[in-house]
């Protein structure tokens, strides 16, 4: 399996598509970052057309075991960033 695309990889890659410089690139790539975790942490939800849906969900309280020990333990209710991946990715990945 190939290592993840880096930041810096990103940005090039980015800057080449739009026919940007790379500083313009990054600041995009930053402004798109911040928009989906403001919008995800105040409990919204954010689509990326052809990626998927990045959302945020509750998990109520729950009874948890540590592995270590094996004791249960409560595990007060959070809250979960999830992703639905988008049909059209699913079917470009698998041909």
């Amino acid at each position: 399996m190939a290592k993840p695309m880096t930041k810096t990889q990103l940005v090039a890659a980015l800057a080449e598509e739009l026919g940007a410089d790379k500083k313009t690139a990054g600041a995009s790539l930053e402004a798109v970052c911040a928009l989906i975790t403001r919008e995800v942490s105040a409990g919204g939800a954010v689509t990326l057309p052809g990626v998927g849906k990045i959302y945020c969900r509750e998990r109520p309280e729950r009874m948890v075991r540590n592995p270590a020990t094996g004791e249960q333990i409560k595990k007060e209710a959070d809250k979960v960033v999830k992703m639905t991946i988008a049909k059209a990715l699913k079917d470009s990945v698998n041909g």
